[in-house]
């Protein structure tokens, strides 16, 4: 996996960037994912010719490509790749979080999109979790997993500590931190 200089990346230095791309290993099991993208930026022009470069030898050449509008500022019709048009289209109806890219060899690629802004440490879990074969995590359900494992982390400072010290972390089915006096236990009347 490469490293990035900045959150996103200027159009010039995005096209001149490997992919950062992790694909299922070839099994007989159906994912409901093929692999997931961590895009520089939100700029399709410019990220999809790397990604469309890096999938050519394993998956054939990329012809088509889908996106939900809400995550790109600009959804071009076409992409110039290697001297050829990738088509680009939209649908509202697709999952924000998915990229399906459609290739003559291979037939329908499911990609999970992790936003560019996101870091690193999230971008390696969501890379791993997008990349099991066999798994049926949505790629909504994969980053609202994240999201609330973020969340928990950066929205209470020093929760990481008590999980240390208290042997774990208790919270509540709204995703409120509990005192472990309120759990269900013998002890305290609860059955």
């Amino acid at each position: 996996m490469t490293t990035t200089l900045g959150r996103t990346a200027p159009r010039d230095l995005a096209a001149e960037l490997p992919a950062r791309l992790s694909l299922t290993s070839k099994t007989t099991l159906a994912s409901q994912l093929d692999g997931a993208w961590w895009p520089y930026s939100r700029d399709l022009e410019a990220e999809l010719p790397p990604l469309a470069a890096a999938l050519e030898e394993p998956w054939g050449r990329i012809t088509r490509v889908t996106v939900n509008p809400t995550r790109w500022p600009v959804v071009p019709r076409t992409v110039p790749v290697d001297g050829r048009r990738l088509h680009v289209g939209w649908f509202t109806e697709q999952d924000p979080d998915k990229l399906i890219l459609l290739s003559y060899t291979v037939g329908r690629l499911d990609l999970l999109v992790i936003p560019p802004e996101t870091e690193p440490a999230a971008a390696v879990r969501l890379m791993a979790a997008a990349a099991i074969p066999g798994s049926v995590l949505t790629a909504g359900v994969l980053m609202t997993n994240e999201a609330a494992i973020g969340r928990g982390i950066r929205d209470v400072p020093g929760q990481e500590v008590g999980w240390e010290n208290e042997g774990g972390a208790c919270m509540s089915p709204f995703g409120n931190p509990m005192d472990r006096r309120t759990l269900p236990l013998p002890g305290n009347g609860w059955r």
